[in-house]
């Protein structure tokens, strides 16, 4: 009488988010994949089927390649800082320091504010001659400079703030492998002579690599979905200097009203994702299993 029961219970329990997963993520993926075959449509020409041309135009958009290169080095650049940032903080606030509570919020309070507010905080850092910044640089006699406005310095100025706002969410789960790290491994390294870099190096990293594929794969997936602080700073300027993947996607469709060639950029982006998350499953997840 229990099994019926417990496999309707599973069954419940699963459906409502199997529910949601495809009505929100499948269905719209799947409806952007159909329509990147048809035209843009217009009251006096209505939208026909295209084939492959949408995915054609890709090769000869000019404003891609260059968004396309900002968002790869915006990858390159974030995960790894990210990383080894989250890392160091999470060694810090599990020493023995004084305040390490205090510490753990200050290093956690970014995360639990959102994007927009972050970036509107920044804003008043970076604001020329009035920002944080700039009064620094004024005490220091040296030049004030736009971060935000200069095409050299702009998409770097997002990093930063990308950087601060995400650092603290993955120290947590820095922090939690840390802990669960035996205590008996180390003290037999130090019992050995082995140094405080020896033992990170020989115990502790190898021990936090399961954790570094999870961080790795979301922090990756968070670096192309980048578009709220990028409306809010810079709106992709100066000459699409800051413009990310997902935020041309949104102004392609919904600026430019190119719904079926913004469904063309969106099967782009998922491809890339579903590209790297394999890329990474495969080369960290073997490394992290001694395959």
């Amino acid at each position: 009488m229990n099994k019926p029961l417990g496999i309707s219970r599973a069954i419940a329990l699963l459906g409502v988010p199997l529910v949601l997963l495809i009505t929100f993520t499948h269905y719209p993926l799947l409806q952007s994949v159909v329509s990147s075959f048809w035209s843009k449509g217009t009251k006096i020409r209505p939208s026909k089927f295209i084939g492959l041309d949408n995915y054609a135009k890709l090769f000869d958009d000019p404003v891609l390649a260059k968004v396309m290169w900002n968002s790869l080095i915006y990858a390159a650049v974030t995960i790894p800082v990210t990383v080894a940032l989250s890392i160091a903080m999470a060694l810090l606030v599990n020493s023995k320091l004084p305040g390490r509570a205090l510490m753990r919020l200050s290093f956690f309070l970014p995360t639990m504010l959102p994007m927009i507010a972050v970036a509107n905080l920044w804003l008043f850092v970076y604001v020329p001659g009035y920002g944080l910044i700039a009064q620094v640089m004024i005490w220091l006699g040296l030049p004030d400079i736009n971060f935000l406005g200069s095409s050299e310095t702009a998409l770097w100025a997002m990093m930063v703030v990308a950087v601060w706002k995400e650092a603290g969410l993955f120290m947590i789960f820095y922090l939690a492998a840390l802990q669960s790290i035996p205590q008996n491994l180390k003290e037999a390294a130090v019992l050995e002579g082995a140094g405080k870099a020896r033992v990170f190096r020989d115990i502790v990293w190898p021990l936090l690599a399961p954790t570094t594929v999870f961080v790795a794969i979301n922090a990756m997936l968070n670096a192309f979905r980048v578009i709220d602080h990028v409306v809010a700073m810079t709106n992709g300027g100066p000459n699409n200097a800051s413009a990310l993947l997902l935020f041309y996607i949104y102004q392609v469709a919904f600026g430019f009203r190119d719904f079926p060639y913004g469904a063309t950029l969106t099967v782009l982006l998922a491809g890339i994702l579903g590209l790297f998350a394999i890329v990474q499953f495969k080369l960290l997840d073997r490394r992290t299993h001694y395959q």
